[in-house]
């Protein structure tokens, strides 16, 4: 029942998302600093593999993380979705030769990656657009997701001097009353950004090789609601 709930859910939420407006990002998950422990569980969360299950359709998806994140049988999972035992293990060969083609590989953050996104986070609201691009990857890639409520960046953000300078510029607007606080969300460094007692954005900080790979800035409210909530990863 509560897998079939679940595609209605994501059904409904793929027909909204094709009329969203800029780059869409998972919600933000508050995980705690060590969630790694579990490379599987906490690669299911992280924002490189939502943003590649979100590809996948609403069967898919559901047959992935079923079969390759808690292991349940093709049986189970056909009894599931209502599917017959033949087709769902044809879905979870399609659903894992389209997710083996687009991931990126999962390492969780070392305790050197988290200093280079804390240095980060902490320059991000200072301006000094050298100190980010020397911090930044050639090749970085920044995504914003405003989902058209709020003001953000409307298509991705790429090379260290654009995205420098994207931030630079937003360091420079500022927010009233801002107030930061830096956590982990979806297994990554992240920041808290406040502005007059609301929480007004969350930055996760990607790190690849000792430099920023990814930055991720999530400032749709609707987003945003579950933010003060830790959740803790176990199968």
């Amino acid at each position: 029942m509560v897998t079939r709930q679940s595609l209605n859910a994501l059904r409904s939420a793929r027909r909204r998302r094709e009329q969203y407006v800029g780059n869409w990002l998972p919600e933000p998950v508050r995980t705690e600093p060590d969630a790694g422990s579990d490379l599987l569980l906490a690669e299911s969360v992280s924002v490189a593999m939502l943003l590649v299950l979100e590809t996948l359709g609403p069967d898919e998806r559901a047959v992935f993380v079923l079969r390759e994140v808690f292991g349940f049988g093709h049986t189970e999972i056909a009894a599931s979705i209502g599917r017959s035992v033949a087709a769902t293990r044809q879905i979870a060969h399609r659903a894992r030769e389209h997710v083996h083609a687009r991931r990126k590989r999962f390492d969780p953050p070392s305790e050197s990656a988290r200093e280079v996104a804390a240095r980060f986070l902490a320059v991000s609201t200072t301006g000094d657009i050298q100190a980010l691009m020397d911090m930044l990857a050639p090749d970085a890639v920044e995504l914003s997701d405003g989902g058209g409520v709020v003001s953000a960046a409307r298509r991705p953000i790429v090379g260290a001097e654009k995205i420098a300078r994207f931030l630079g510029g937003l360091a420079a607007r500022g927010l009233p009353d801002m107030r930061l606080e830096q956590s982990t969300f979806n297994v990554l460094p992240a920041m808290i950004v406040y502005s007059r007692g609301e929480i007004d954005l969350v930055m996760m900080i990607e790190v690849t090789g000792g430099k920023v790979s990814g930055v991720y800035l999530v400032r749709n409210p609707d987003k945003l609601v579950a933010v003060a909530d830790t959740l803790p990863l176990a199968r």
